[in-house]
């Protein structure tokens, strides 16, 4: 049998061990989920009239265009809440011996990792499309997107899925302990509620702008906006794409550089 076919075998392997565990233990992945659906229903139907007025709505249908508005960056929100779980279970697998007893076995090294890394994407994926349900079930409608658009918007989550959980799987990694793992992985959750999800970026303080518009949610969130919605994306294109790109391999060194260090 071939190095790939190997790596292959062995990454299969991994990546159900994650995904059993998951559906063994769902109170922690739905725990995550549930925060951006409650804030999309917060948002929607306490804040709704408030917040379509601040961005120059007036009436029903600018309620409703603000349900358009906020869906997009509650989806990124998902992500980055997910990912969440994956710096949990690194972290738990390295502070239970789970790690250092891969690393004597005779399996692929990068198998554990990458198991990790596929479950976790997967995860993100299925919790886009429930909160995209939840979205849809209120109003959410994407009537002019084209099916290539659609396709480039659910590529554009799952690389920057795959972004998020290469960092967090770092995160993971030189964690101490799960609740350590939990709180170094909070930015995840709260740099979206400084990016352009709720308002726009050029409705806050002029101080603060340049953070809520060079962070890496906001361009990810106006270029998912502009393929849904056919909303202008300009810069914000290649910025995510370039956000994406700089996390994963910020992400993927550090997590492989921390599973490669030798045990003390």
């Amino acid at each position: 049998m071939s190095a790939l076919s190997l790596a292959v075998r062995d990454s299969n392997t991994m990546l159900r061990r994650n995904l059993l565990h998951a559906w063994r233990y769902p109170s922690g992945t739905l725990n995550l989920l549930l925060t951006p659906i409650m804030l999309l229903l917060l948002f929607v139907y306490i804040f709704g009239d408030v917040m379509s007025a601040g961005i120059g709505g007036t009436d029903r249908s600018d309620y409703i265009a603000y349900i358009a508005y906020i869906v997009p960056g509650i989806l990124m929100m998902t992500i980055g809440g997910t990912v969440i779980g994956a710096a949990v279970h690194v972290s738990m697998d390295m502070n239970e011996g789970l790690i250092a007893r891969f690393r004597t076995m005779a399996i692929h090294r990068g198998s554990v990792l990458i198991g990790h890394v596929v479950g976790s994407v997967l995860q993100c994926l299925m919790s886009v499309i429930l909160v995209g349900a939840v979205g849809l079930a209120i109003g959410f409608r994407s009537v002019d997107a084209t099916a290539l658009e659609w396709l480039a918007a659910f590529g554009l989550l799952a690389l920057f899925s795959l972004a998020l959980t290469w960092l967090a799987v770092g995160m993971g990694m030189a964690s101490p302990n799960a609740e350590a793992a939990a709180n170094s992985a909070q930015p995840l959750i709260l740099l979206p509620l400084i990016s352009s999800a709720f308002i726009p970026a050029e409705t806050m303080p002029g101080w603060f702008q340049p953070i809520a518009e060079y962070q890496p949610f906001t361009p990810a969130i106006e270029t998912l906006r502009g393929l849904l919605l056919g909303t202008e994306i300009g810069h914000n294109g290649w910025l995510a794409i370039a956000w994406c790109l700089a996390l994963t391999v910020l992400g993927y060194r550090w997590s492989t550089a921390s599973f490669n260090r030798d045990p003390k």
